[in-house]
């Protein structure tokens, strides 16, 4: 999604600034290989031909339980439809209990967290994980390392947040690991804003609270790039591209200068945020898991596969 903030901003600069900083953008940027060993006869078949459908990874190298690296923390299928007018961004939370198909490894084949498919097979397994979930298309792939927000939001001065809610996050990076928050709308500042996006054990609600923080945090970025004179600010937009480019990879295929392009006019409020339908959280085994209401999740990937937006609204409700 950060890829998206980028893009967008740099194709609303026009093609001089913007295919100046993308050819910065495209040579420095970490590719990775998405979808090798993807078998083909496997992956649901292109229904809605135009649409894009982006699957956007990220992890927490920052959190403590993340030690080895091989998770990924969050998971969001980003949807551009055919006119680019929009965007809807469906996160599927880390827990869900899905089937892993098995790995070239022999990993998997089983049901599991949806993130497992990931520590089993890397990307390429949590794509055809997530395709075979959904049943829908995955085009292209980006990851996010979330400590990388820190980095991002410095660039842009500090981003607006209205916290509903106050919490203490006892995972902060001040040196005694504690952050108080209180509600109302404030300024934050990179550090503040990745405890805040990364913070999970205040809440009984856990997960699904850290998504909608996220979320908030994504759409700040978006608003703060757009409108606070980042264009205008040479040194600024460098700081901006630069730190955006240490925190995200994409696949091999993507082209950034296109995708300017189409998404130069995609502002906060042309992006939809949901969250996968569940039956909250229960237990398999050992295991505490999120229970996905499969009824509710099926119409919605459907729609999201034939590219019928306002069906993806609908079902997303």
């Amino acid at each position: 999604m950060i890829t998206f903030v980028v893009l967008a901003v740099l194709g609303g600069g026009g093609m001089i600034a913007g295919g100046l900083y993308l050819r910065s953008v495209e040579s420095d940027i970490e590719r990775v290989d998405a979808f090798g060993g993807v078998p083909e006869e496997s992956r649901p078949e292109v229904v809605a031909k135009g649409a894009m459908n982006i699957m956007i990874l990220g992890s927490d190298s920052r959190d403590p339980e993340n030690s080895s690296g091989s998770r990924t923390d969050t998971i969001i299928l980003a949807h551009l439809p055919k006119d680019r007018s929009s965007a809807q961004l469906i996160s599927i939370p880390r827990d869900s209990w899905v089937n892993v198909p098995k790995s070239p490894e022999g990993r998997g084949g089983r049901d599991a967290k949806i993130n497992a498919s990931f520590a089993w097979g890397g990307v390429p397994l949590m794509v055809q994980t997530v395709e075979k979930f959904t049943g829908v298309r995955v085009d292209h792939v980006t990851m996010v390392d979330f400590a990388g927000f820190k980095e991002i939001v410095d660039a842009l001065g500090g981003i607006e947040i209205t916290v509903d809610k106050g919490f203490t996050s006892t995972h902060s990076l001040n040196p005694d690991g504690r952050r108080e928050f209180v509600a109302g709308r404030q300024t934050m500042d990179g550090a503040t804003a990745l405890d805040y996006a990364r913070e999970r054990y205040a809440f009984a609600d856990g997960d699904f609270r850290r998504i909608k923080h996220q979320q908030q945090v994504i759409k700040a970025i978006l608003d703060k790039a757009a409108t606070g004179g980042v264009l205008a600010n040479p040194a600024k937009l460098n700081s901006f591209v630069k730190a955006t480019t240490n925190a995200v990879a994409v696949d091999e295929s993507m082209s950034l200068l296109d995708l300017a392009m189409e998404l130069r006019h995609l502002r906060s409020g042309n992006l939809g945020f949901f969250t996968c339908p569940t039956k909250g959280t229960g237990r398999m085994g050992s295991e505490s898991v999120v229970l996905v209401d499969t009824p509710k999740a099926k119409r919605l990937f459907d729609a999201v596969r034939r590219d019928a937006v306002p069906e993806i609204l609908s079902a997303a409700k």
